[in-house]
C-alpha cells in the first residue's frame, strides 16, 4: 500500500501511542454519546490522558474528530485483482464498509456540515482525508497503464484533473449511497458503478 504521510503539525514532539489512544477513544465517544455530545474532556478520560495533553495537539472537536475519521479512511488499500474493474470494485467495497461503521458515518457526516461555515475546517478535511485518498486513484490508475488498460497522459495539468474527477465521482458516488440515500453497496451495485465509471474512462482516453 502506497504511503498516506498525516497532514503535518507544529509543535512539540507527539507521543505515537497517545495520538492512538485518543483517536481510538473519539470514535469510540461518537458510537456511544454522539457528535453532540462528545466532548474533549470525555475524550481524554476515555484515552487516559490530561485534557491538556489534546489541546496541545487539536485545537478542538472538529479537528479531533476529522483526525479521527481520517485514520478510519488510511485503512483503505488498493487490491491489486488483475483488471482495473476488479480493483475499482474492491475499494469501492472497501469504502463502504468504512462508511457503514458507525464513528465514521457520525464523524464524518459532522465535520462536513461543520465545515460549511468554517473554511479551515474544510481545509483539514481536504488536507487528512480527501489529499490523501487520491493517493488510490493515482495508484490505480498508474497501474492500469502498466496493464495497458489505460493510455498514459503526457499532459501533467490534464492528468491531476482527470484522478480529481475520478476521485469525486467515486467518493461522491458511494456516500451518496451510503449515507444519504441508504442503499446497500453490495457487490452487484460496485460491480455496475465500475462499468459506468469505466465505459466513461474509456470515451474520455479515446475522444
Amino acid at each position: 500500500m502506497q504511503s498516506r504521510t498525516p497532514a503535518s503539525r507544529t509543535g512539540r514532539p507527539r507521543s505515537a501511542a497517545a495520538d492512538a489512544a485518543i483517536l481510538a477513544a473519539t470514535r469510540e465517544a461518537l458510537v456511544e454519546i454522539g457528535w453532540s455530545k462528545l466532548s474533549l474532556g470525555d475524550v481524554a478520560t476515555r484515552a487516559g490522558v490530561a485534557k491538556t495533553t489534546l489541546y496541545r495537539r487539536w485545537a478542538g472537536k472538529n479537528e479531533l474528530v476529522v483526525d479521527a475519521v481520517a485514520e478510519l479512511f488510511d485503512e483503505l488499500e488498493l487490491p491489486d485483482r488483475g483488471t482495473l474493474a476488479a480493483d475499482i470494485e474492491g475499494v469501492v467495497l472497501q469504502f463502504a464498509a468504512i462508511l457503514a461503521r458507525p464513528e465514521a458515518r457520525s464523524g464524518l457526516m459532522s465535520v462536513v456540515a461543520e465545515s460549511m461555515r468554517d473554511d479551515a475546517l474544510r481545509e483539514r478535511i481536504r488536507a487528512s482525508i480527501v489529499d490523501r485518498q487520491k493517493l488510490l486513484v493515482l495508484e490505480g490508475r498508474a497501474r492500469a497503464q502498466q496493464r495497458g488498460e489505460l493510455p498514459p497522459e503526457s499532459d501533467p495539468e490534464a492528468a491531476a484533473r482527470t484522478a480529481d474527477l475520478i476521485f469525486d465521482v467515486i467518493a461522491g458516488a458511494v456516500v451518496h449511497r451510503a449515507l444519504v440515500s441508504a442503499e446497500p453497496v453490495d457487490t452487484d451495485w460496485a460491480r455496475a458503478f465500475t462499468g459506468l465509471l469505466l465505459n466513461g474512462l474509456t470515451a474520455s482516453a479515446t475522444a
